[in-house]
């Protein structure tokens, strides 16, 4: 959920990085706020290790199904996505243009005897130094950049050739406003008041074209449900608030 930079020059918003790092120390705190990182991590984490199986054909999955794969997690904030990718045997980069999320992650990854390169960088930068992953992961960031076509360019640069991306964010309709901003943000107080601007939610089929004009094929999104009885979130053919989505550049044969 941390802002991250795309275009050859500049991508970010200030008073967005600004508000996530305020809240740094934060990260790690399954009360804090970024409790709703924490509930939906598991299924997040789960969707992510099964289209990378798919896509890379990892026939002997187990417990550390990533390794052998350079993996990138953009906009990592604290690191709650890089560390379960390092534990499936991923040689995770991390990276976000906030230094204060960079030092918790850091901080966090030595306490977890987890090697995880992370950085106070942007993709911009990574690109500029021809740095190129197997897996990118970018969740819950694309809202928060002035350009996400732009953005979506510059992450599909730094996939190899058989390389995927994976990203998550939050659809653009009448039921994300009522869910993500007036539900979460006033009524439940699962995030801070302001933390997302509903005109900046990006709708799939805007997502798709923006993978399609970066090169990249093999569009697929899938929802992202909570279920209040259960107090739990799943995986679901609803797109309507929150949804994961991968691309990939044609697998190599």
């Amino acid at each position: 959920m941390s802002p991250e930079s795309t275009t050859t020059t500049t991508n970010i918003d200030a008073d967005e990085i600004a508000q996530f790092s305020r809240q740094a120390k934060s990260w790690w705190d399954p009360d804090g706020p970024f409790r709703p990182l924490h509930q939906i991590g598991p299924t997040r984490l789960q969707y992510i290790r099964d289209v990378a199986v798919q896509h890379f054909a990892i026939a002997d999955a187990g417990l550390r199904p990533l390794r052998g794969l350079r993996c990138l997690d953009v906009g990592c904030g604290g690191g709650l996505i890089s560390e379960p990718l390092a534990r499936m045997g991923g040689a995770v980069t991390g990276i976000d243009p906030a230094a204060e999320n960079i030092d918790t992650a850091i901080q966090h990854a030595r306490v977890s005897d987890l090697t995880i390169d992370y950085r106070a960088v942007t993709a911009e930068e990574l690109v500029r130094s021809s740095e190129a992953y197997d897996l990118v992961v970018c969740l819950e960031v694309i809202e928060h950049v002035p350009e996400p076509a732009d953005f979506v360019a510059t992450l599909a640069r730094l996939l190899t050739p058989n390389g995927l991306l994976v990203m998550s964010t939050i659809n653009r309709t009448p039921q994300s406003y009522a869910f993500a901003i007036i539900g979460a943000e006033y009524i439940l107080r699962w995030l801070p008041v302001g933390t997302h601007q509903w005109d900046k939610f990006v709708r799939p089929a805007e997502l798709k074209r923006f993978m399609a004009a970066a090169g990249l094929a093999n569009f697929a999104a899938r929802g992202l449900v909570y279920n209040p009885l259960k107090d739990q979130w799943s995986l679901s053919d609803d797109t309507g608030v929150n949804y994961l989505a991968t691309g990939a550049h044609e697998a190599l044969p």
